[in-house]
């Protein structure tokens, strides 16, 4: 049996050190790409050659690029760590009405203060964490069904609050200068991203991340019913908040200076689980990877594919659920 295991653990180390080579290769290619000098790609050379090249890719690109690889390993890793713990493969990390509860806030500081940069960062992390303050307490007044139940019908009706809220927003919203920029941030862009930005969320999703992948074997018990974790030596409740906090306050992070994008915390996992298995010591890796790829290829082509901006979004939804459909019927067509 030892044997047969070690050809499958090389096998998935393989496919993590090709994941890791693919995530390089698009970071590489997300440095080069762009309209300057020319549409879609800026020969390298020109780094020496060419001072506003220069300007542009450490100033611009770079910043950006950084700030899509956290937005897509953090969703990613989120909705690893959600679908795992309440045994629900449809799960992502707007699912508690963080993303939502971020959202929310953001759109209000926009509307009732004007705010920018910091303002609307610290107003959408505060109320991501209300969306799961709300969804813990919502679930513990509900008094039918197990605690996995409960905290899915509360995050759906706290989801379903905020998101009124920000329609509320949208309509008392100025229509000449709140609206259009409520309306791109809700679509989720990372066109204002500036180093000082992508710095401002790098401590949290770092600290986040790195919690979750040290504890990621223990993800493998909270995915078993509580009566099996405990007897295994686990402590179900208190380790599953904690997990779930750290992954509340990476996705309220990154939302902040995103705005809502969705599909990429909901498909990597299945990428992650169909690649490597279900065993979240190399799953979760894995999605990390999976994801910070495929949220700096959306970002690239959102800022390549034409002369104005396609907020970011509309592509992770549009070429997240083509892959979603794809690995549906791969998966039950045969």
């Amino acid at each position: 049996m030892l044997n047969d295991e070690k050809p499958v653990r090389g096998g998935r180390r393989w496919i993590l050190w090709g994941l890791a080579a693919l995530l390089a290769l698009m970071v590489g290619v997300a440095m080069f790409s762009g309209r300057y000098p020319a549409p879609f790609w800026m020969s390298p050379r020109l780094l020496w050659e060419d001072p506003l090249a220069r300007q542009i890719v450490f100033n611009l690109r770079l910043p950006r690029i950084l700030a899509a690889l956290l937005l897509g390993m953090t969703l990613a890793g989120a909705g690893t760590v959600f679908q795992m713990i309440f045994h629900n493969p449809l799960v992502e990390p707007g699912f508690l009405g963080v993303s939502q509860g971020a959202a929310f806030g953001a759109a209000l500081s926009i509307v009732a203060w004007n705010a920018a940069g910091p303002g609307i960062q610290l107003a959408a992390a505060i109320c991501g964490f209300a969306g799961l303050w709300f969804s813990a307490s919502l679930a513990r007044r509900i008094r039918y069904g197990g605690w996995t139940l409960r905290l899915v019908l509360a995050g759906i009706a706290v989801s379903a609050l905020f998101s009124a809220g920000v329609g509320i927003l949208k309509y008392v919203a100025d229509p000449l200068t709140q609206l259009p920029e409520l309306v791109f941030w809700m679509l989720g862009a990372l066109w204002s991203v500036s180093w000082p930005k992508a710095l401002s969320i790098l401590p949290v999703t770092l600290a986040a991340l790195g919690f979750l992948l040290l504890l990621r074997w223990r993800l493998n018990l909270l995915a078993l019913d509580d009566a099996t974790a405990f007897s295994l030596g686990a402590a179900p409740a208190r380790e599953r908040m904690a997990l779930l906090a750290a992954a509340v306050a990476a996705t309220a992070a990154v939302v902040s200076i995103s705005g809502v994008v969705g599909w990429i915390g909901l498909i990597t996992p299945h990428l992650a689980r169909r690649l490597l298995g279900a065993d979240a010591q190399v799953a979760l890796p894995g999605a990390l990877l999976i994801g910070g790829a495929f949220a700096v290829f959306c970002d690239t082509l959102a800022r390549t594919l034409l002369p104005g901006e396609i907020p970011l979004g509309i592509l992770a939804s549009l070429i997240g659920a083509t892959v979603f459909i794809g690995l549906m019927i791969f998966r039950y067509g045969q």
